[in-house]
């Protein structure tokens, strides 16, 4: 059996595109987005310059199901749209929380594709989770908006240290209950 089909996660309709467990076809513009200045800039955990096989063991992570992480991709190939458009993810925590983490491939930012994407997710709720924390850079006031108008209530600053800067950036936290 190939690995690509091992999986238990559900894909979830967020109108414009479909978010998908991802798939091996999917690493080569995973890792061209991902390789991006801007994009791992604007993550924590996106190292730049992107290392060899990064996103190869991105995917086989994302669909080891014994991993805390579920792994969306937003995919735009519904009615002929344009492929992988960016990816989300949730980490379970203690007490039936979970972390939201996203990113959008630059051709596609202001087209409201993050916003549709976070509130499909929110939707779903796919690990029933009673609380989602978020947590974004203060120097990206366009990922805290699309958490804002999604229902998520800021609690405080923080700092969370960026692979691809190799320091600690400053951000901010988030919090959205679930119905």
């Amino acid at each position: 059996m190939i690995m690509d089909e091992i999986t238990s996660q559900d894909p979830i309709e967020a109108g414009r595109f479909v978010l998908r467990p991802p798939e091996m076809a999917d690493a080569g513009a995973i890792g061209l987005y991902m390789a991006d200045p801007r994009v791992a800039e604007a993550s924590a955990n996106i190292p730049h310059p992107l290392p060899p096989g990064a996103t190869e063991a991105l995917i086989r992570r994302a669909l080891d199901p014994e991993v805390g992480e579920q792994v969306w991709i937003m995919d735009g190939d519904v009615e002929g749209g344009k492929g992988v458009l960016g990816m989300l993810s949730l980490t379970r925590l203690d007490r039936d929380q979970c972390q939201l983490s996203f990113w959008v491939a630059p051709a596609f930012w202001n087209a409201g594709l993050a916003s549709e994407a976070v509130n499909a997710l929110i939707r779903a709720n796919p690990h029933d989770s009673h609380e989602m924390f978020a947590e974004v850079f203060q120097d990206n006031p366009a990922s805290a908006r699309v958490l804002t108008n999604a229902g998520f209530q800021y609690i405080g600053d923080a700092e969370a240290h960026s692979l691809a800067r190799g320091v600690m950036v400053p951000t901010w936290t988030y919090i959205r209950k679930m119905g």
